[in-house]
């Protein structure tokens, strides 16, 4: 295993959710096309998708100069409607670039959180992706713009019926499941990219095993107390050895803790 430094100088400490210097991505198209297979599309698009669009759009403005550059990603962020994954309460504050909670003691990652972990991985239109912690299905729905197809596991019951209530009603076609993320979507593998959103002491085995050769995974690791260290695994071989993944050392974050095995 290749362990290279960490690559960012700045610190994001702010409360994340389970779900943060920009590491190289290859530039992709810069909207998803009128006609997307990921994508419901029915003869009326869901409200949402045409409100609050100068918001987004002064978000991704801002989400640039912070150096996130990848097109692709920018162009995810400018279409996925934030306000419509999080509750009454806070809603006005749907395009502030901080965390926001979703109820269940869970937070809404701030959206720089998921536009660098989402550049981090470089989804590309064949990738299929796996995400670990689905909250309100925000990141989720980002992957769905980018990724070929996504999955997504939410420990949490009510968070997992919300999030399905949310994807669902914006047209999204995303596989979920309610359970431990810990071992990952092994009947799905192998996955080209995995975001994994909530911190765990250490990279669960699992979820490299189920990472394609080539394969991205992005993951917070270090216990609650502690700052964690946002990771990127990228697998070079087949197998379990240190050689078969480069590990790059991110930014330091601070993430809510793995629920299930991945927490102990």
């Amino acid at each position: 295993m290749t362990v290279r430094p960490i690559i960012a100088l700045c610190w994001v400490l702010s409360a994340c959710t389970r779900r943060e210097p920009s590491p190289t991505a290859t530039p992709g198209t810069t909207a998803p096309p009128a006609a997307d297979p990921r994508v419901d599309t029915p003869a009326s698009p869901p409200r949402a998708f045409g409100e609050r669009v100068a918001e987004r759009d002064a978000l991704v403005r801002d989400l640039a100069r912070q150096g996130v550059k990848h097109e692709r990603v920018l162009a995810a962020l400018r279409r996925v409607p934030r306000h419509a994954f999080i509750p009454d309460s806070v809603k006005g504050m749907a395009y502030a670039d901080q965390p926001l909670p979703i109820g269940s003691g869970q937070t809404i990652s701030q959206p720089f959180i998921v536009a660098f972990m989402t550049e981090a991985v470089a989804p590309r239109p064949t990738d299929k992706c796996l995400e670990i912690g689905t909250g309100s299905g925000y990141q989720a729905a980002v992957l769905a713009e980018l990724c070929e197809r996504t999955w997504s596991i939410e420990y949490i019951p009510e968070l997992a019926e919300q999030a399905q209530k949310n994807l669902a009603g914006l047209g999204y076609r995303i596989e979920l499941r309610t359970g431990d993320g810990y071992v990952g979507w092994p009947e799905a593998e192998p996955f080209d990219v995995i975001v994994v959103t909530a911190a765990p002491q250490k990279v669960p085995q699992p979820l490299l095993d189920q990472l394609a050769v080539g394969g991205r995974l992005v993951i917070p690791v270090g216990a609650r107390s502690e700052v964690q260290v946002l990771e990127r695994w990228t697998r070079t071989s087949l197998g379990r050895g240190a050689n078969a993944f480069i590990v790059d050392r991110l930014l330091d974050v601070r993430f809510v803790p793995f629920l299930g095995d991945g927490g102990r």
